[in-house]
């Protein structure tokens, strides 16, 4: 019995070793000879993984709702979100909203209370939604819409106060604790919905073109040259009101390829490590908004068809996005209706006011 296993491990070693050098071999044909290496072959020769978030994992996504009238140096965990939405709330504010996936982070906050249109883009990425508090309207949406939710003002235990910091502006809390808590509220924590953007790991550049072949009235020799498309715009500075009082903006940083932001004119910065945020890509997406009471609140029309642009790499394209319900995945296009691949990277979707104006240089 030994001496035959000993013999089919031996065939086993045998067939590997001559599949590997099989697939040597053809690899090296085409790189020696300058060919076009199969789609079958790329596909599961050193295939590229996401940086930003893990393709193979379903742990379920978590959103949380940030405080945005705390200054530009208050905010933790914010670098560690992949993606994160900021909107209009009443006064003329915004209130932000962080997703996270993937990644123990060890601060998050400070945690404010819930507006019903957030809950809008929560659920596209099948999130566990966190506050501290709701508006009736979000209360009343979180019911109907059967929204796994962490409210502080209910569920204690995720969530803390830093009494240095006056309240309602020192709740925090970290991704170790929420999960926590969705496990003691029988809450799943995972899933297999949470895939929202188009990402590739191909580099996208928004600047490439098509190439055409033209005659050189000059030289009568036939050039090729590359057409950009005309809605191109360069995006070394992005500016983006909300209100008279809510300036949000962006500059392009040529050496790291990302975009650093401001608030206000001001550097937005890392509570825990005092660094600038930066990001990848920049979503704008326009969207009516409209006042629902007379404390000011908001209501934003989140289902339908509207315009934006994708920004990345120095370059700004129009897009348009669309979302068939509340609950359904918000799809992004270009005005041809290819869909926009999304550069391996933090996002920030900017949901700004239709009257916005803004300012793409």
């Amino acid at each position: 019995m030994k001496k035959k296993n000993s013999k089919r491990q031996k065939v086993r070693i045998a067939i590997i070793i001559i599949g590997l050098l099989i697939v040597g071999g053809v690899l090296a044909y085409y790189f020696v000879f300058n060919k076009e290496v199969p789609e079958i072959i790329k596909k599961h020769v050193n295939k590229k993984k996401l940086t930003i978030v893990d393709e193979d994992s379903n742990k379920r996504p978590i959103a949380v709702m940030y405080d945005n009238n705390v200054g530009n140096n208050a905010h933790a965990g914010l670098q560690d979100s992949y993606i994160t939405y900021e909107m209009i709330v009443e006064g003329g504010l915004t209130r932000l909203m962080a997703v996270f996936k993937d990644k123990d982070v060890d601060l998050i906050g400070p945690v404010r209370s819930s507006r019903h249109y957030f809950l809008d883009y929560a659920l596209e990425s099948d999130a566990i939604y966190t506050h501290f508090g709701w508006s009736t309207y979000a209360q009343e949406s979180i019911k109907s819409l059967g929204v796994n939710n962490i409210n502080g003002l209910y569920d204690n235990s995720p969530f803390w106060r830093d009494k240095s910091i006056a309240a309602p502006h020192n709740v925090f809390t970290t991704t170790d604790k929420i999960y926590d808590c969705a496990k003691d509220k029988k809450y799943d924590t995972e899933t297999d919905d949470w895939k929202l953007l188009n990402y590739t790991t191909d580099k996208v550049n928004l600047n490439k073109g098509k190439t055409k072949t033209v005659k050189n009235p000059d030289t009568g020799k036939k050039e090729k040259v590359k057409e950009t498309d005309p809605d191109l715009l360069t995006a070394n500075e992005v500016k983006i009101p909300y209100s008279p009082s809510q300036m949000r903006s962006y500059k392009y940083d040529s050496e790291s390829k990302m975009y650093l932001r401001f608030m206000n004119g001001s550097a937005h910065s890392d509570k825990k490590s005092g660094e600038q945020l930066k990001y990848k890509n920049i979503l704008i997406v326009k969207v009516p908004n409209s006042q629902l009471d007379s404390y000011g609140r908001q209501d934003l029309d989140t289902v339908g068809t509207g315009e934006g642009y994708y920004i990345t790499n120095g370059y700004a394209l129009p897009i348009e996005w669309s979302k068939s319900s509340r609950k359904a995945k918000s799809k992004y296009t270009y005005k041809d209706g290819s869909k926009v691949k999304i550069n391996d990277g933090n996002t920030f979707i900017q949901i700004t006011p239709t009257t916005s104006t803004l300012t793409i240089e």
